[in-house]
């Protein structure tokens, strides 16, 4: 009914998901919608009692489209320019997250031409290590991210801030990276960061996002609750009296997904793998590439049946790594024609999708109650062309 690839999402799991982190964080917990972001996914988690993270000025524009108040929108991102912050202020978004003395120059600026002084979290990088990938790290010494406690430049950061008339200093943020599995990571930033909350009077502390999902069999994560609990027991551990908040996004929405994709080719290799090749790829789900994620994959018409075929899922992009499932299994039947589907991928699949070799970005489907409504539709080939105007006007198409 709706093609392949096709990206299908039980929005009845969104739902619970924003409820639960909003019963583990209480009020101000944003999502972050770096994860996925479309004009129904913004309007649940805001309905769901959500805040709602944005990190550049398209992410804004669509929240704001999907009709979130200006004000239950906080604005990330390294390096903003002066046209966001002005769209930011000029909407009236609840908070900054300020990452720059650069970024705090802007500010100066546009609040001296007569905009509002906007609430303000400072960004501290605690220089702690998570166990994730290398791309994943941003709370590490070596990151582009936010202020660094070394040489007393967060603390520089936070006086500013507290002390300024463009900005109104609420507290700090500290996220420390994604696909974290292990809560006492977030204990370390926490002990870290205390002397800066306590000496600045800061209000609020977003510990930022991070919790780790499980893609692959083996795989545990912990549960929203129990990260809020870890948080929570470690922010009165070291006397934080600042009301702690956080910016799930993966643990929001990862889950709640499957990519459906169309078997196109099977080619076994003797002694070496069967590649199986389907409509999709690095296009609709670049982290195997990335970040060399695994995932796990079924075939559509019988989920329970024996996967006793290795196999590597490919994409139909022109590079030897667009992987999907680089060590597989499926059942060995697999066919021509066969839909099979690859679980938890409901984070940075839609909103880190291209157009690479021109191929059209997939639909996205909310299913709920046995219903299922498209709430992204899939591209067509005159899309290819909406901004392309160097065509020629007699073209054949």
């Amino acid at each position: 009914e709706f093609g392949s690839p096709l990206f299908i999402y039980d929005e009845q799991q969104l739902i619970d998901r924003c409820h639960e982190a909003v019963e583990s964080f209480g009020e101000g917990v944003a999502y972050a919608s770096k994860a996925f972001l479309c004009t129904a996914m913004a309007r649940i988690a805001f309905e769901a009692g959500m805040h709602i993270d944005v990190a550049t000025g398209g992410e804004l524009y669509v929240a704001l489209a999907a009709g979130v108040p200006a004000e239950r929108i906080v604005m990330h991102g390294n390096n903003k320019s002066e046209a966001e912050i002005m769209m930011a202020l000029k909407s009236g978004v609840g908070r900054i997250v300020v990452d720059s003395f650069d970024e705090m120059d802007r500010i100066d600026r546009i609040v001296g031409s007569g905009l509002p002084a906007p609430e303000v979290l400072v960004r501290i990088n605690p220089g702690i290590t998570a166990h994730t990938h290398e791309y994943l790290q941003t709370g590490v010494p070596d990151s582009k991210f936010g202020f660094p406690l070394a040489d007393g430049i967060a603390k520089r950061a936070i006086d500013r801030a507290s002390a300024s008339d463009s900005m109104n200093y609420l507290g700090v943020h500290a996220h420390i990276g994604s696909q974290v599995f292990d809560v006492a990571s977030y204990r370390k930033a926490l002990s870290a960061i205390a002397p800066f909350l306590k000496d600045s009077g800061a209000a609020e502390v977003s510990i930022g996002g991070g919790l780790g999902v499980a893609y692959v069999e083996g795989e545990q994560a912990p549960t929203m609750a129990e990260w809020a609990l870890a948080i929570h027991k470690a922010a009165k551990s070291e006397g934080v009296t600042a009301r702690i908040t956080a910016e799930p996004g993966r643990a929001i929405v990862a889950r709640a997904a499957i990519t459906a994709y169309t078997v196109g080719t099977v080619k076994e290799i003797p002694g070496v793998r069967t590649f199986v090749s389907v409509d999709g790829g690095m296009s609709d789900n670049p982290r195997p590439v990335l970040y060399g994620s695994g995932y796990e994959a079924f075939l559509a018409s019988d989920v329970e049946a024996i996967r006793d075929r290795a196999v590597t899922i490919v994409g139909k992009h022109c590079e030897s790594g667009d992987f999907i499932v680089r060590n597989g299994s499926l059942p060995s039947e697999i066919a021509i024609g066969d839909i099979v589907c690859t679980p938890v991928t409901g984070a940075y699949g839609h909103s880190m999708w291209s157009n690479y070799n021109k191929v059209l970005r997939p639909a996205v489907v909310f299913v709920r109650d046995g219903h299922a409504r498209t709430v992204v539709e899939r591209e067509t080939f005159e899309d290819l062309l909406t901004k392309d105007v160097g065509r020629p006007l007699n073209g054949s198409v």
